[in-house]
């Protein structure tokens, strides 16, 4: 007999049907057993009596044995009906059943929301962590979203290329994470903070409309919405200006959201000016929802433009606010070139905000070496710095480079907005702890003396180890 998903089982009521998947919750009582069984589609409830043989394997059986069950699925007495839950009005009458795998008790009970438990634990656990109800849900909204913002761009023409993971150091704006090679002993790949320079050569290459669901990992202090690694869908358009890649975006997204049944609180999306943000709410990233659109769990999308390209560093050098591939609003192409009046260009930088947070970030690039060059100059690099910095994308851009704009959404934070999540962590399989280390593996850790040696690397041992 071939297995029916317990999703469906509403469609084979008095026929026999065999389901496989994990204890729920048991309930022995005596002369019947019930049991609610689960697998990825839904859960059913099912009984055991009048089967000595049966009731006899299902007293052994407890929450989380995986298990193979056949029996009929019966409509329940219409008082008995569980209204507005999925399978309210069948059970199924167990004839036999087959213990797969046992198990032993989990560290928490995975029926109850995990929401509040010690995290540590949790994330050693993670696998089971995964197993319940609101951790399920939230896995699976954030493939819908990332399938459904795919297919929209595959439809247009858009093509995923995937770039490298081990590359070079580039200024993109955070720490880099390193790794070491073995055949180039003293010399290090960084992993990748984002695929910025390849997708806009892949523009120097001519395929005009790319996306890659792309990895990106950075260094950086750890909180509640960032962490060392996001996955980001990443988009990059030929031939385009600043409200081409904003349309094609906010279409995306907006056919993306309420196509998995969300609600937005305004269309088009409003556009408001980053001196006009900080003005009125202090801060770039803001929530433009009432207390009713929040209990409504209402998307409240907005595009943040006009940007400030230079910001001021602590040593009182100038540095970029968000990207030095950029390009300066028209009217400030003049002043970036010969140097003058920094602290008033402005950027062709867009950010989409939603609901408090960055949902992406983006600008129209410099497409031209000499404007890319200008910027690092400001920022007070030599001719010798910029040819070591981003001397093979200059190389390139000798040869035909098209106008070209792109930006990239991070997918947990899109997916913590459609759930209503405040950690990242909520939102990702496998994440890391506040502290950095790995879930369910041990890492980071130290290497064996082989291996540093391998790499020729050696280590500086600290007083507290």
């Amino acid at each position: 007999m071939q297995r029916t998903l317990i999703g469906s089982l509403g469609e084979q009521k008095g026929k026999e049907v065999q389901i496989k998947g994990w204890i729920h919750v048991e309930r022995n009582q005596g002369k019947m057993a019930f049991f609610d069984i689960r697998d990825r589609s839904g859960i059913v409830q099912g009984v055991v009596f009048g089967k000595p043989d049966v009731l006899e394997i299902a007293k052994t059986l407890k929450p989380e044995y995986v298990v193979c069950m056949t029996g009929v699925v019966n409509e329940r007495p219409a008082k008995m009906v569980k209204e507005g839950v999925t399978n309210g009005d069948i059970e199924l009458e167990i004839t036999g059943i087959t213990i797969i795998n046992e198990a032993e008790t989990p560290p928490y009970d995975v029926t109850e929301d995990s929401l509040g438990k010690d995290e540590e634990v949790r994330l050693k656990h993670r696998s089971i962590d995964l197993r319940t109800e609101r951790m399920q849900k939230n896995i699976r909204v954030r493939s819908e979203f990332v399938k459904r913002c795919r297919d929209f761009l595959m439809e247009r023409d858009f093509v995923e290329i995937e770039t490298p993971l081990l590359t070079e150091s580039t200024p993109e704006g955070s720490r880099d994470f390193v790794v070491p090679s073995r055949h180039n002993p003293g010399k290090f790949y960084a992993l990748p903070q984002s695929p910025q320079q390849y997708k806009q050569l892949l523009m120097n290459a001519g395929f005009e409309r790319y996306v890659q669901i792309a990895r990106a990992i950075r260094d950086e202090d750890l909180r509640a919405d960032r962490g060392y690694e996001h996955t980001q869908i990443d988009v990059e358009m030929s031939f385009v200006e600043r409200e081409d890649v904003m349309q094609v975006i906010e279409e995306m997204v907006t056919s993306a959201v309420e196509k998995m049944g969300y609600t937005i609180k305004q269309k088009p999306f409003p556009v408001i000016t980053y001196q006009e943000a900080m003005a009125k709410y202090g801060a770039d990233k803001f929530d433009l929802r009432t207390e009713e659109d929040k209990k409504n769990r209402i998307l409240a999308y907005a595009w943040v433009v006009d940007f400030p390209f230079f910001e001021k560093t602590d040593k009182g050098t100038w540095t970029f606010t968000h990207n030095p591939f950029s390009m300066p609003k028209k009217e400030f192409l003049e002043d970036l070139m010969k140097g003058e009046n920094i602290e008033n260009i402005l950027t062709s930088q867009y950010d989409l905000v939603c609901n408090g947070f960055e949902a992406g970030g983006g600008s129209i690039r410099a497409h031209k070496g000499e404007i890319i060059k200008a910027v690092y100059k400001v920022m007070g690099n030599t001719d010798e710095q910029i040819e070591d910095k981003v001397g093979h994308i200059l190389e390139e851009f000798r040869y035909g480079t098209p106008p070209h704009g792109g930006i990239a959404l991070g997918v947990e934070r899109n997916v913590m907005n459609l759930t209503g999540e405040e950690s990242l962590r909520e939102v990702q399989a496998f994440p890391m702890t506040r502290r950095g280390q790995t879930a369910v593996m041990n890492a980071p850790k130290p290497l064996e003396i082989e291996q540093l040696i391998e790499l020729g690397i050696s280590v500086k041992k600290h007083l507290d180890d």
